[in-house]
């Protein structure tokens, strides 16, 4: 027995020595590997300075041609019980969804079982407007009235509503239209609850069993669901990320639960089809990958739904599909949504020049949006200002009128000295303090990373300035 062990002893010796050399040659290719990855490098370290220095929580994903360049997680998904998040973790997507609420409809229309010029009072006939088709309800142009702020009036805010629950209201409210159908572009999350109840009339089945059984399932969406049920039928998921919003009196993260001024998360919590998709970075891309290659609708139709078809900004030419944004920057063709809700902001987006893909799914109200843009800076090797800690120093205040006056970035910014203070002012009146951390730089006193730096001469007149938001820096333009 002795001898058999020496000799088992002796062979597993041989095979180490010959494998030795292959495994310092797989770390050292691993380790090469991560060292020619600068642009993963730089995201990680744009991404942990957001985490350090504006409590950026959430999951992050970019890909290249479909394949992952970079995915990481930061920080909690139960900040109650500290569990931490990891690459599995399912998110709210909020707004997000309405690209999947788009693409039930356009099953349907594959399928012949409906057509985009159909008027939402063929299905809906006891509700008031008319003229309203669902290439209008697609494409934001309605003029429905938003249900939010209609229910927050008249809603008995003790009862959860459901999507019928919101066709009833909206039939015996009356709640007039808010322009004539085609005449504008306004978001309209209406719109996209009332398609997912039609998608659930002319399918017959429930809305999140259709969407499973013809959209998640059917492209491996293994831990995606529609889930807004957490509250009124008390299911669960595992691996949830719960949204937290963050209480300033307390200094802590709190569920919105306990927010009376947030309770929609109770009595809007059965409405589908604007929202309630739940999923996780993972999943985003295999969606990502099915909408390029158009494995769930015809090539024509998947072609269609990614057109601009609703004009919302000419100045940069931003235009709405059917459940999309659709524009073009400084980087190529950009298709892409955002999504907001009590403690959840998203973000998911791909420059289809490029192939690149990019989610940001944040469970403490983050800003997703604006850090996905930094994110296509850096895959596009453009300069970014890293996260840091900003500091208020005293200036004095006869020096802040210098900075005073109109700028234009390309958005319109308004400085103006009020006291011993630096304010941005809105076109709507509202102004957020530029607090000093040098004769010649400001941050934004709200906790975003937003700065204003100034080149000055001799004289202290100014030469050039920049707006600095999520380390991306823009010339503004003193008018």
């Amino acid at each position: 027995m002795f001898n058999e062990k020496k000799s088992l002893s002796n062979t597993f010796s041989i095979a180490a020595k010959k494998l030795l050399p292959l495994f310092f040659i797989f770390f050292i290719a691993c380790g090469q590997k991560e060292k020619t990855n600068p642009l993963a490098q730089k995201m990680d370290e744009f991404l942990t300075g957001q985490q350090k220095y504006y409590r950026f929580n959430g999951n992050v994903l970019v890909a290249e041609n479909g394949k992952i360049v970079f995915q990481k997680s930061y920080g909690l998904a139960d900040f109650d019980k500290q569990r931490m998040l990891n690459d599995s973790s399912v998110f709210e997507l909020a707004s997000v969804s309405k690209q999947f609420t788009a693409t039930g409809i356009l099953l349907l229309l594959d399928k012949g079982k409906l057509k985009l010029t159909d008027s939402l009072r063929q299905y809906f006939p006891e509700l008031p407007y008319n003229g309203i088709t669902i290439w209008h309800m697609l494409t934001h142009t309605s003029g429905l009235p938003a249900y939010e702020w209609a229910m927050n009036e008249k809603w008995d805010k003790t009862k959860i509503a459901f999507n019928n629950d919101l066709i009833a209201f909206l039939a015996k409210e009356k709640i007039p239209p808010m322009f004539e159908p085609g005449k504008k572009w306004e978001y309209s999350n209406t719109a996209y609850a009332l398609l997912a109840s039609i998608i659930a009339k002319v399918s017959g089945q429930p809305f999140a069993n259709f969407m499973s059984e013809n959209i998640f399932q059917p492209i491996e969406m293994t831990h995606t669901r529609i889930y807004n049920t957490r509250r009124s039928l008390k299911d669960t998921i595992a691996n949830y990320a719960y949204g937290y919003v963050y209480n300033d009196s307390l200094k802590k993260y709190l569920l919105p639960d306990s927010v009376p001024d947030l309770n929609i998360v109770f009595y809007l919590d059965g409405i589908q089809g604007d929202g309630v998709v739940n999923s996780t970075t993972a999943d985003l891309l295999k969606w990502d990958r099915a909408i390029k290659n158009h494995t769930l609708l015809k090539e024509e139709t998947q072609n269609d739904m990614l057109k601009g078809k609703s004009i919302i900004d000419t100045a940069r030419n931003y235009m709405y599909g059917f459940g999309v944004f659709v524009e073009k920057n400084d980087f190529g063709n950009i298709i892409s949504h955002s999504g907001g809700w009590p403690g959840y902001a998203t973000y998911l987006a791909r420059n289809t020049d490029k192939d690149q893909t990019y989610v940001i799914l944040s469970n403490n109200g983050s800003p997703s949006p604006g850090i996905g843009v930094t994110l296509q800076h850096i895959m596009a090797g453009k300069e970014v200002v890293m996260p840091s800690e900003h500091k208020e120093i005293k200036l004095d205040s006869s020096a802040l009128d210098a900075f005073t006056g109109n700028y234009k970035a390309p958005n319109d910014i308004k400085l103006e000295r009020r006291g011993e203070s630096l304010f941005r002012v809105l076109p709507n009146g509202s102004a957020t303090e530029l607090k000093p951390e040098s004769a010649n730089k400001f941050f934004y006193s709200d906790g975003t990373d937003r700065q204003i730096e100034f080149e000055l001469d001799a004289n202290k007149k100014i030469i050039k300035a920049w707006l600095i938001a999520f380390g991306v820096k823009t010339e503004l333009k003193k008018q």
